[in-house]
């Protein structure tokens, strides 16, 4: 856990673990990979291992960087209690963060406060760091799940373009192209792209090189699958582009991923 006077988000940096970013209050800009995301607290980030993260344009903000690996809390594992994996970690469609109302606020404050006192205790312990943590990504989820089903979220909702995720969810691993999903939804690939980048904020292909990147993540983390066989899994020619194409994307090679972030403790259920 780093507190806001370290400021170690104030320039780009990496993490190995999931990291959480507590803004208590203040003004800035987030930066997650290529997306930027302006901010007016009291506010909550949601980034994954190995994410390009940091805060610019900081104007009195007070921050907290909560972190897990995922070894101590796998989410995968989890994924029925806090259905956070896919919601506020792992998500290319939408922000990666949450407005707190003052209520949400001040429940979110306690549990951080909560965790702060378990982490000086002498000997801290995993199972109430653990519960304290599954009960602050529970309510996270929970809070996502209300922002997208509020009247404003809906009444912006763009049904072709929600067709067009499903149809990358779907195809995403033999459908490279913008066009193959322009003609799936009998769309001209120019209209598809401006209605994509004015409703995601995102391209079509980047949208396409996203999720095929996260799914290089996830296999690569929670199964033992070598290099070779996962970018087969992907579809890639062989594993030196793959390789190529993995580190223009994320500036780690495969393996170095692996390293950094490990082999999860449920790699063997994906066996």
């Amino acid at each position: 856990m780093y507190n806001a006077g370290e400021n170690i988000l104030g320039t780009p940096i990496r993490f190995s673990e999931y990291s959480i970013i507590f803004v208590n209050a203040g003004q800035g800009t987030f930066y997650s990979d290529f997306g930027a995301f302006p901010f007016n607290g009291p506010m909550l980030f949601f980034a994954t291992p190995m994410q390009l993260i940091y805060i610019e344009e900081i104007i009195a903000a007070q921050y907290t960087v909560l972190q897990f690996h995922g070894d101590f809390y796998c989410m995968e594992y989890h994924r029925e209690e806090v259905a956070c994996n896919g919601l506020l970690f792992n998500n290319i469609y939408i922000e990666p963060s949450l407005q707190l109302s003052d209520a949400d606020h001040k429940g979110f404050n306690q549990l951080m406060e909560q965790i702060t006192e378990e982490f000086t205790m002498t000997t801290p312990s995993d199972i109430v760091l653990k519960s304290l943590l599954q009960l602050f990504l529970a309510k996270s989820s929970r809070v996502k799940n209300r922002e997208l089903n509020s009247t404003a979220h809906i009444s912006q909702r763009d049904d072709e373009m929600e067709r067009f995720k499903e149809l990358l969810e779907a195809h995403f691993l033999t459908l490279r192209k913008p066009a193959d999903y322009a003609d799936l939804l009998i769309m001209a690939p120019n209209t598809l792209t401006k209605r994509c980048t004015k409703y995601f904020k995102k391209t079509p292909s980047q949208l396409i090189t996203e999720r095929l990147i996260v799914e290089a993540k996830k296999q690569l983390h929670l199964t033992r699958k070598s290099i070779k066989e996962i970018a087969y899994a992907l579809n890639f020619q062989d594993e030196f582009y793959f390789s190529r194409v993995f580190k223009k994307h994320t500036n780690e090679s495969p393996q170095t991923f692996r390293d950094k972030t490990g082999i999860s403790i449920v790699a063997d259920l994906y066996r």
